[in-house]
């Protein structure tokens, strides 16, 4: 297990506004801690630098786990999963309501992996948006 600095979790969490950088949930209200995900993973060489660090739920973490390609649902085209240092999560995914939708193959792959759309996190989303926390910034 690899141990993240006070100050690096801090700068992630800021730089992340306080939510998930996968799935746009607010830490906020919940009662897990978000974990400090290496976007390349550890296993892979990726390094415990801010450049390699995101902010991930636990799920989004625990779906995403070392993977660094998933298959598009759509094509069977087999893509790196979305990061969010590298890329604009805009650019691959939309709102659709309470629903995350992915626009490019990265995107749906991201979706389908993580399971971005599956009935738990819906509900979350929807108890969010009364709050006032969805969508995100």
């Amino acid at each position: 297990m690899v141990t993240i600095r006070a100050s690096f979790r801090r700068l992630v969490i800021q730089r992340a506004e306080n939510c998930c950088e996968y799935c746009g949930l607010s830490q906020l209200g919940q009662a897990a801690t978000f974990h400090i995900d290496h976007v390349i993973p550890v296993v892979a060489g990726g390094s415990t630098t801010a450049d390699n660090l995101a902010l991930a739920c636990v799920s989004c973490s625990l779906y995403k786990g070392a993977k660094q390609n998933v298959e598009d649902p759509e094509t069977s085209q087999t893509v790196m999963i979305f990061n969010p240092r590298q890329q604009v999560w805009r650019e691959h995914f939309y709102w659709s309501g309470i629903e995350v939708v992915g626009l490019t193959a990265m995107g749906r792959a991201t979706v389908n992996t993580l399971k971005l759309n599956r009935a738990i996190i819906l509900a979350i989303r929807a108890e969010e948006k009364l709050l006032g926390r969805h969508p995100p910034p």
